[in-house]
């Protein structure tokens, strides 16, 4: 066993530990819109936020597959928090792309956390020696704890184009709304944050094409050093993993509440004894198979890859993107198939499965990881068409 196989197991077990905790603290999750900070101390202590910080950093550095992992197990105690802790841990690997001295920055604490707007909502205007940076980013995932934010931005050049680049910023020098009232994810705490004239120094800002394909340059890390995926990949990969695992739960605590529980107003005294439930169980639980199955497929080229220092092919991205999106699909199908059969008790705001639903019913709403927009990339490019999109 390599020491990143044992560092995994060592992580991967903290964190299943961890899974009954994390679901008690659901409903106080929901209540107060952002997870206790009891959540964020457990992952930090299991070692959750070191998972892709450079080892000569004082992080993990482990294989992005064994990411997908940890997430899994996380989402499966708490959907928001393992939201959460994709968007911390993803923003953390991004930041591997920036010059070293950015990284010396953002790695100083090596159990970082950085939370991000991709949306381009903001604008930087060039400065001495860097950038003035104005705009609000919604949807910002997890930036009540974070220490850093990873912002998307427009660069308007002399000739009048615009380019989309990335700024690092600290979340000390940002605010922070209190504008996240959702019926889905409520505990990711997702409020606006707003830079109003905020410095960032050039070294903190990259190209949006260098982020996407993992090629910014002024940086040690390089080359075939197994860790450079290229943004989409990770993102998509990553998330997918929290949506196995609420399903997972799902699928968990209908199992652990059917046996023996009557079918209202018929004869039926153990629902589990009746048909549809039976197929009811089984579909959903080949669905969330062939879930792990696909991401396995595209975990395995993108770890390929990147051990041999290259970038995946477009039709190799293109395919990523569709299949982490159906992916996405069968886990949203998987939960429905559960939900329908569930009975009215499931509505109660303190059974964890309806928040599962819930979130899970939200989360697929994202932009980047929706079903149907990767699976029309993925489909443009298996008909020999431009993929009319940037992210790949």
């Amino acid at each position: 066993m390599t020491a990143a196989d044992t560092e995994t197991a060592a992580v991967l077990k903290a964190v299943t530990d961890l899974v009954p905790k994390l679901r008690e603290n659901g409903l106080a999750a929901e209540e107060r819109r952002w997870v206790p900070e009891e959540n964020v101390e457990l992952l930090e202590k299991a070692g959750v936020f070191r998972a892709a910080v450079p080892r000569r950093f004082g992080g993990l550095d482990l294989p992005l597959a064994d990411q997908v992992e940890i997430f899994t197990e996380i989402a499966r105690g708490c959907g928001s928090t393992g939201w959460l802790s994709v968007a911390w841990v993803t923003s953390g690997w991004m930041a591997t792309l920036y010059p070293d001295r950015t990284q010396e920055e953002v790695f100083a604490q090596p159990s970082v956390r950085i939370s991000g707007g991709f949306t381009p909502s903001g604008m930087v205007t060039p400065t001495e020696g860097g950038y003035l940076l104005n705009g609000s980013w919604r949807f910002n995932s997890g930036c009540r704890a974070a220490h850093w934010d990873l912002l998307a931005a427009l660069l308007e050049h002399p000739d009048g184009q615009y380019e989309q680049v990335f700024a690092i910023v600290p979340m000390s020098e940002l605010s922070i709304a209190d504008d996240w009232d959702v019926t889905a994810a409520q505990g990711t705490g997702s409020s606006t944050v707003t830079a109003e004239n905020v410095f960032v120094p050039a070294h903190r800002v990259a190209g949006g094409e260098d982020a996407v394909n993992g090629t910014s340059g002024d940086r040690s890390n390089t080359g075939a050093t197994g860790r450079n995926y290229g943004l989409v990949g990770v993102v998509m990969a990553a998330s997918v993993g929290a949506y196995i695992g609420m399903a997972k739960a799902a699928l968990e605590l209908f199992v652990g509440q059917v046996k023996g529980r009557p079918i209202a107003y018929t004869h039926n005294e153990d629902q589990s004894q009746h048909p549809l439930t039976q197929i009811k169980v089984a579909t959903a639980a080949n669905k969330i198979a062939a879930a792990e199955g696909l991401a396995a497929g595209y975990l395995k080229v993108l770890q390929d890859r990147a051990d041999a220092g290259e970038q995946p092919t477009l039709e190799e991205r293109a395919a990523i993107r569709g299949q982490c999106g159906y992916a996405l699909q069968l886990t949203k199908e998987a939960v429905a198939e559960l939900h329908s059969v569930s009975g009215a008790s499931a509505i109660a705001r303190k059974a964890p499965f309806q928040r599962f639903y819930r979130d899970m019913m939200g989360l697929s709403l994202h932009g980047m990881m929706a079903p149907h927009t990767n699976l029309e990339v993925h489909g443009r490019v298996l008909l020999g068409l431009d993929p009319a999109t940037e992210l790949l």
